[in-house]
């Protein structure tokens, strides 16, 4: 049994227990499925500023702190305890690629030579993780939900605004990918 944990799932099995997600959530508690809600909801619990935005019952919304903390375990035991320590299987063209660029570190879930401590101090690092980090969590307030929630749970209820907003997240992903990455990567 723990081999068959130990080993990623193909696309095809791991997909639909990800889209099971929705109709459980909406059957057992009528609760959407999202993340990043839960950094609004831990904002108002923790955070005494008065702001308009953070007024208002989170403790309704507790259900969706304990779900993030299980994705955040959830995710410790799997890479520390499950792992097979080896290197992420990506693409070769891929790795082709990035090493043209000097990215040359693919032990982890992430290039080590971009993503790391020591490089939060770089120009580069801090581009690829600060500024990186800002755009998508105001990316995911503009849009009013993140991949997740419009992808996953947004779709499938077939909300309208939910296939603009992953439309527009491939789209930016592709741009970035295919444009902007050759560049950032010389930084």
């Amino acid at each position: 049994m723990m081999e068959l944990i130990k080993h990623p799932w193909p696309w095809y099995i791991a997909g639909p227990l990800i889209g099971l997600m929705v109709p459980a959530m909406l059957l057992l508690g009528n609760k959407p499925f999202g993340i990043s809600s839960s950094l609004r909801h831990i904002c108002a619990a923790c955070v005494p500023a008065r702001l308009p935005f953070f007024k208002y019952d989170w403790k309704s919304e507790g259900w969706n702190l304990v779900f993030v903390a299980g994705v955040v375990i959830g995710g410790f035991i799997a890479a520390h305890l499950l792992s097979q320590q080896a290197p992420v299987n990506i693409n070769s063209k891929t790795t082709e690629i990035l090493q043209q660029e000097g990215v040359k570190d693919f032990s982890g879930l992430l290039p080590g030579d971009i993503f790391n401590f020591g490089a939060l101090l770089t120009l580069r690092g801090f581009v690829f993780i600060v500024v990186g980090g800002f755009m998508v969590g105001f990316g995911t307030r503009y849009a009013d939900g993140c991949t997740s929630g419009h992808s996953i749970f947004g779709i499938s209820t077939l909300q309208w605004p939910s296939v603009i907003a992953t439309c527009c997240f491939m789209v930016g992903g592709f741009i970035t990918t295919w444009l902007l990455l050759p560049y950032l990567l010389e930084l």
